[in-house]
Formats: C-alpha cells, structure tokens, sequence
C-alpha cells in the first residue's frame, strides 16, 4: 500500500520523465511505439541513477508514459482489469471504478485537467464527433464497444466528466447469466420460445441493471437466416449468430447545428429496408412513437429496451415519451402500446448488487382504457445470508396471448 508521499514522488517521477521525452522527440517526423518506448527506458534508467526506484515501478513509470503520450493516458490500465466493469472520472484527480458490484476509488490520476481534456478530444475523434463548450455533452464509444458519456463545463460545474461503462470481451448469453444467479432454466426455456416466435418483447429496468447485456443474451435466439436491424445511439450489441444483419449508429449535430441522425430517422429509415426484426437499444424519447409503429406493422420478434422501476411504470414512460414527438389521444397510445408491444421483462439491481430478471409480465388488450398486465414470473427474495439475497422465481400466470407460438409450431 503506498503512502500519499511515496504515491506523490512516483507521479514527480512520472512528470519529469514525460517532459523530458516530449522535449526529446523530433515533432517534424514520425516516431515509432518501438523509438517511444526506447526513449522511454533510457530517460527512466538516467533519472533512476538520482531518485532510484524499484524494478516493479520503473515498469508501471513505462507503461504510464508511453499510455499518456501514445494511448488513453491512466484509463489504458483501468480499461484492461477485467474486474472492472466501469469507470467514472470526476476531474483530473478523482476517478471511480466499479468492481464485482462496488463502486471504490481508484489511485489512478491524470496529471492535469489539460491532460484528461486531450484524452476525451482523442476519444471522440476516434469516432467523428464533437465536444466543446458549444456542444458540452455527448455519448460516443471505444473501439472495443465500450459505452462512454462525457459532459464538458460549462454543463459540468466544476470538471469535465467521463463515464465509461465497460464493454464485455465475451457476448453475454442466457447461459452465463444463469450462472451468475439472474435467471432459471425454466424462464430461459419460455423467452427463447417467445423469441423465436416472434414475440414482441420490451426489456424494462433502472441504470446499471444490464438491460444491455440481456438484450445481446435473447439476440442467441433470434433464427439466423432472418434479416435484423439494429439501431443505437452508440453500437454495442452484439448479435453474433445473425448473419443478415444492419447495424444503424446515431449521430450528434455539428458544429454549425447540422446533419444530425436521430434515432427517429433511423428507425423510419429502417422500415425501408426490409426487416424481418428491429431492435432499438434503448428507448429513450420521442422515437417511441417510430419504434411502436414498427411494432404494429408486422416486424413480429422485435426487441427494445428502457429505463423503469416496473413493467407498469415502463408503460407510463412510453406513454411519456410518445407525447414528447406528437399530440395524440392517451386512449390511441395505449392502443399502440397494447397491440405493438407483448411481453415486458423487467430487470432489477438488488441490495447485494446482484442483478436479478424481477418478473417477466404478458401485456394484454385495453379494459376500460387501460391496459391489462398478466404477470407470468416473478422473482421472490426469501432470506439474505452474509450479505447476499436468497430467492426463487414464481410462476404466478400463464401466458395467454398463445397465437405466435401455435404458428410457430412451438406450442405444447
């Protein structure tokens, strides 16, 4: 454990050997990985021979040089634990992580704000877009897929900020989730049905809850000679098995309030482009209304996502966000919402930070104006031991909507 002095010499030691490479590098030509990295070592060796340091620190003195001048700086060593799974940089010094469901502090620092700027401005060229005082927020990703959200002042007070949530280097499938506890055999067994039916199906749950990564574990289901659509503000599923598949990216407007790509666009693009199924990563807004609409016009299986603490809540959000793209009678909402969308399952973080599938619910047809729920399972919590939730999944209803599964030859 190093202390705060001995922690402070190491980032001295850093500095000067990062300022003593950048001074000796010829900027008018090309310099390797290979000449930075030699250049590197033998400032370290030269400096070492007045403030010695271990063989151990050395390495990292290596590593963390060559990151901040050729890479992303302090968040190429957080990027590589695998035990992480998501990283929250609030300022140049104060950087969270998240492990195994905890979220700590980490050690890592940038040396400035300068520096943690120039890292986000390489972030988001990497990938054509824009962040700056003009346009303060946007969401963009790494190249491995991993989710990043970066707010600039003057919307960010007192920083810069930069969430990153970690993309998984294996696809998430059903059999990996049951092994972590979050689902059973028999619900695994009913949702492929479902899928490969072509039912309807709507992934409801709070921040953090892995709506993401259950989405890409039903994609394993999804028959592979059907042509898919899929379409995200930042790309990050993963539908492997699916050969025809389109993926559609969002984009932010530029500079000059230009060329935006919303998700609406993509989702009426899409309809032009002959799916068998669409998946919308994540509702969030006005393209409800589109993503509905596709539903309703015989794009049976497919798969979307939103933020709610419960299948009935989700309902009242999308109701929510269908009024924010156009004035339309609750009464019709609710009508879309009944017949376009056919099973919710709603996901949960519990207490022990386990992420858990809290109930699988069937929606109905409209009864006096509103429309009827039939839960099918849930999830019960019967006692916590040293700290982790115990429980089992109900079966509390019968599915009754059983037309796709008679067509599909799949009903027993």
């Amino acid at each position: 454990m190093l202390t705060d002095k001995v922690q402070i010499n190491m980032i001295n030691f850093e500095e000067k050997i990062r300022k003593e490479v950048m001074e000796s590098i010829d900027l008018s030509v090309d310099v390797s990985d290979e000449e930075i990295q030699k250049l590197i070592r033998s400032k370290i060796i030269e400096l070492a021979k007045i403030q010695p340091i271990s063989l151990t620190d050395r390495k990292k003195v290596e590593g963390h040089v060559f990151n901040s001048l050729r890479k992303l700086d302090v968040l190429e060593d957080l990027l590589k634990d695998e035990e992480i799974t998501e990283i929250m940089i609030n300022g140049p010094k104060n950087i969270f992580v998240e492990k195994n469901g905890r979220v700590e502090k980490s050690k890592e620092q940038f040396s400035s704000e300068e520096k943690l700027n120039d890292v986000i401005q390489s972030i988001v060229a990497s990938t054509n877009k824009i962040v700056n005082e003009s346009n303060p927020i946007v969401d963009t990703r790494l190249s491995d897929g991993s989710r990043i959200n970066i707010v600039l002042p003057p919307a960010a007070v007192d920083y810069s900020i930069l969430s990153i949530r970690k993309f998984p280097k294996e696809q998430m499938t059903m059999e990996r989730l049951k092994s972590y506890g979050s689902i059973s055999d028999e619900q695994i067994e009913l949702l492929k049905k479902l899928v490969i039916s072509g039912y309807n199906i709507f992934v409801s749950g709070g921040t953090g809850s892995g709506k993401t990564s259950f989405l890409n574990a039903l994609g394993e289901f999804i028959p592979t000679d059907e042509r898919v659509i899929t379409i995200e503000d930042s790309a990050e599923l993963q539908l492997k098995n699916v050969e025809n598949i389109v993926r559609l990216e969002a984009r932010n407007a530029n500079l000059e309030g230009n060329n935006e790509i919303t998700i609406r666009d993509l989702l009426k693009s899409s309809l032009r482009m002959r799916p068998d199924r669409i998946v919308v990563g994540e509702c969030r807004g006005a393209e409800a209304l589109e993503m509905l609409q596709a539903f309703n016009t015989g794009h049976d299986g497919s798969l979307s996502t939103g933020h709610s603490n419960s299948c009935k809540d989700m309902l009242s959000r999308l109701e929510t966000m269908v009024l924010m793209g156009a004035e339309i009678p609750i009464s019709a909402i609710r009508q879309q919402i009944a017949s376009g969308i056919d099973i919710i399952v709603q996901l949960g973080r519990l207490r022990d930070k386990s992420r858990k599938l809290i109930e699988i619910t069937e929606v109905l047809d409209l009864e006096q104006d509103e429309i009827k729920l039939n839960p099918l399972y849930r999830f019960k919590e019967l006692e916590e031991v040293n700290g982790r939730i115990i429980g089992q999944w109900e079966k509390v209803g019968d599915l009754k909507r059983k037309d796709k599964l008679a067509a599909s030859g799949l009903l027993t």
